[in-house]
């Protein structure tokens, strides 16, 4: 493990009830040294006075994610600034890996694996964004550091939500650029990293669980309510990394894309007909507005105004695995709920006499609870029915999560 400091930013609006989970989740991190930075608006702020003292927080209150990471920089004090989403939730050996990929003093950055609301499936893993925007998927040894060698035009794609950089490097890039509101900004950052030919690991072993909560821009089923930034964004990018690319084709080709997605969820009856022209007025408006846009040179950011705060870490050592059966999950969620109070860490696996897939949650009492059918899948690449004994099954799935959560 390496000895370096980090301070991990969250960023919250709108969101109080997730920002508590994750910052409850945060609580159950091994790591030794971090501190936890939150900018959220006054319903956020609010709603984590139990924490007072343990974090630091700034008030900010506007629709500008690149803009609030930047005043969570500002009072840093960490070698290493970590970022997570207040929606998402670290698995609690997530900074283990992801600063010890930093004992390599080339290394400028680092991105983790992403899993989705399922908690089983991965949303992102790795990836390299380039100067069009565009993304193309790394294949990658997913039980080892990969280094990646960024270039100009060429970057390895971290994801806003699992990513950390050298506070030092990332100060005086100026952090993120807040012409990027909340779209394309970890984008600008990756190839700006290229721009300096730096280098980056991809960490599989560092997850978090994200769950694309409801916010101003989107519904919880991923529907989007405003494709204006979206837009906007992709002008901005390509202002300032598509030199030499036929911009008006790529605003096209994106514009496309974007239509494609409205039609299918018209098509699942999640929207409708009326509001796909809607939303692509929206894109073509936010084009023309980040056309215009200003992108000014981005200043340096300053020392910590802070001194580093150690979050206190109210859980033990360990981590321990509660099982049983769907009929008794009342009383065993409950059980364990009390034991993550009294400062165990706790898996809590409920099965039922069926073949249904397994999904993982993180409750709002710190409780990681995996349920499902005791024949079910629990990856996805698994078969869809096994048959197993009860004892077997939950021994198979402590041996997957082992190194996870070092049960």
């Amino acid at each position: 493990m390496t000895d370096l400091s980090v301070s991990v930013v969250v960023v919250s609006r709108g969101r109080p009830a997730a920002l508590r989970r994750c910052l409850t989740g945060l609580g159950q991190l091994y790591y030794p040294r971090f501190e936890v930075i939150v900018v959220a608006d006054p319903q956020g702020l609010s709603a984590i006075t139990d924490w007072s003292g343990q974090i630091k927080t700034v008030g900010f209150d506007e629709a500008n994610i690149s803009a609030a990471r930047n005043l969570g920089i500002a009072q840093a004090a960490g070698d290493i600034v970590a970022f997570i989403d207040d929606d998402a939730v670290p698995e609690p050996t997530w900074l283990d890996y992801l600063a010890a990929a930093f004992a390599s003093p080339d290394v400028s950055a680092a991105g983790g694996f992403v899993r989705g609301r399922n908690g089983i499936s991965f949303q992102w893993k790795a990836r390299v964004a380039q100067s069009d925007a565009t993304t193309r998927d790394l294949p990658v040894d997913e039980q080892q550091v990969t280094i990646h060698q960024n270039a100009p035009g060429r970057a390895a794609k971290t994801e806003g939500t699992n990513m950390a950089v050298r506070r030092d490097i990332l100060a005086r890039m100026g952090g993120f650029d807040p012409a990027f509101r909340f779209y394309l900004d970890e984008t600008d950052l990756n190839l700006r990293l290229g721009m300096a030919e730096t280098r980056t690991a991809f960490v599989p072993l560092a997850q978090v669980h994200h769950g694309f909560a409801a916010s101003a821009r989107r519904r919880d089923d991923r529907v989007p309510l405003s494709l204006f930034e979206i837009g906007a964004s992709h002008a901005a990018f390509l202002r300032r990394h598509g030199a030499g690319l036929d911009a008006l084709a790529l605003r096209d080709a994106e514009r496309a894309a974007q239509r494609a997605r409205l039609l299918r969820h018209m098509v699942a009856g999640r929207l409708e007909p009326r509001d796909v022209g809607r939303l692509l007025d929206g894109f073509d408006s936010g084009w023309i507005d980040g056309a215009a846009r200003p992108m000014e040179a981005l200043p340096e950011i300053g020392v910590a105004e802070t001194d580093f705060l150690p979050m206190t870490v109210r859980t033990g050592r360990g981590h321990r695995v509660m099982s049983g059966r769907r009929r008794d999950r009342k009383a065993l969620l409950q059980e364990a709920e009390q034991a993550v109070a009294a400062g165990e860490r706790i898996t809590l696996v409920i099965l039922s006499h069926t073949a249904r897939r397994h999904r993982v949650q993180f409750t709002d009492g710190g409780v990681w609870l995996q349920s499902g059918g005791q024949f079910g899948a629990s990856n996805r690449d698994e078969n869809s029915f096994r048959l197993w004994r009860f004892d077997d099954r939950v021994h198979q799935e402590i041996s997957n999560l082992s190194h996870l959560r070092k049960i």
